[in-house]
């Protein structure tokens, strides 16, 4: 037997130790899980988890006490999800989503009353026509009015987008989460291949204004940038640009926007495809009322602030690893009025008929001051 082989065989022989002593350590937990339950104590006791930490640290000395009172976190968290385990405690979250599960229809709805932000040829409405059969589309001027136009029931969905794999997340739409009730049903991600559009008979060097939303603008920012004598000028889509292209009085104006738009509203392609990736996507969810989650579900979406002190996050992180779930994004956006503190979007790949998920919801809620499920559904891709 070499060195090698010998010292790992002495590391195996103390991971059994281990295991030994982590099986005795949640027995007892479980006796400490019905004496709280009993006298009505809360599953979480910070100042003892502080001073079994101090502990620990001082016992492992300086050169190990960094290793052993991370291992020691990873214990306790583990011993808190098995308290409330043993404890019985749901998660009203889970609740929630047990019921929607129960209540939505089999069939993805053909045929609803959708909004949708800008005018016709919009991408938002491009999106919207691949993910529904017949949809009767409602305009609305901003992004908070397709959240408020679902809300308040004048509409059954709403198309937002959220993120461009060129220009990043569409923060407007993270903030507005922030502040309304809604649910994602569905989301797609749409191939955008961005035009310069004009007037028929405009030549390129004739060009001096072009106009488009901000996110076209960032997506065309290179290409933009070797137009020679040329002001860029946002508006609120890349529809809206092309109407007001088309509206001109003038021959001298252009707009990023879609093939789509160019025959709307009778303009010319003057360049194609003038994106600087030219693998460039837009994801765009469908939101509802209330939670609807239909078969093939296999993406969750959720929200929530944390504790403002060390090591929060990674606590929520490590849930995610533990069980094995696969965390696909992690966004944070500033809380209004609350400064320098934020809110944490994740996105899951998972679904909710996981029984991992269910662990995950009530750790969550234990370690988070607010958590919010924005939805289980599933991504076409467009």
């Amino acid at each position: 037997m070499s060195e090698l082989e010998q010292l790992r065989g002495d590391i195996d022989a103390i991971d059994r130790q281990i295991v030994d002593l982590m099986k005795r350590r949640m027995e007892t937990v479980a006796q400490v899980a019905e004496y709280k339950k009993a006298n009505n104590m809360p599953v979480l006791d910070t100042s003892r988890e502080r001073a079994l930490l101090s502990k620990v640290g001082q016992e492992a000395g300086e050169e190990l006490a960094y290793y052993v009172q991370s291992m020691y976190r990873t214990i306790m968290a583990a011993s808190r999800s098995y308290e409330n385990g043993k404890l019985g405690r749901g998660s009203k979250v889970y609740d929630g989503i047990k019921k929607a599960m129960e209540e939505t229809p089999q069939l993805f709805p053909q045929r609803p009353t959708v909004a949708c932000q800008g005018i016709e040829g919009a991408y938002s409405q491009i999106a919207c026509d691949r993910l529904f059969k017949a949809p009767s589309i409602l305009y609305f001027q901003s992004f908070d009015h397709v959240f408020k136009a679902v809300e308040s029931g004048m509409c059954q969905y709403g198309i937002l987008p959220i993120e461009n794999s060129t220009a990043g997340s569409v923060n407007a739409v993270y903030d507005l989460m922030i502040r309304h009730n809604f649910s994602i049903v569905r989301s797609a991600r749409l191939k955008v291949s961005h035009n310069l559009l004009a007037k028929p008979g405009t030549k390129l060097e004739d060009i001096r204004d072009v106009y488009s939303h901000e996110q076209a603008l960032h997506q065309c920012a290179g290409y933009l940038a070797g137009l020679k004598n040329v002001a860029v000028h946002v508006v609120e889509n890349t529809a809206v640009a092309a109407r007001m292209v088309a509206q001109s009085d003038r021959s001298d104006v252009a707009a990023l926007s879609s093939r789509f738009c160019a025959e709307q509203y009778d303009l010319e392609i003057v360049q194609d495809n003038v994106q600087d990736q030219d693998n460039n996507y837009t994801r765009f969810i469908c939101i509802s009322k209330k939670p609807e989650i239909y078969p093939g579900a296999d993406r969750t979406s959720l929200m929530m602030t944390l504790p403002h002190k060390p090591g929060t996050l990674y606590n929520v992180l490590a849930k995610f690893y533990a069980l094995n779930i696969n965390l696909q994004k992690l966004e944070s956006r500033p809380l209004p009025s609350r400064e320098f503190e934020f809110m944490f979007y994740f996105d899951v790949e998972a679904s909710v008929y996981a029984p991992e998920m269910e662990k995950l919801f009530r750790d969550l809620e234990a370690e988070s001051e607010q958590l919010r499920y924005l939805g289980t559904y599933h991504e076409v891709i467009c």
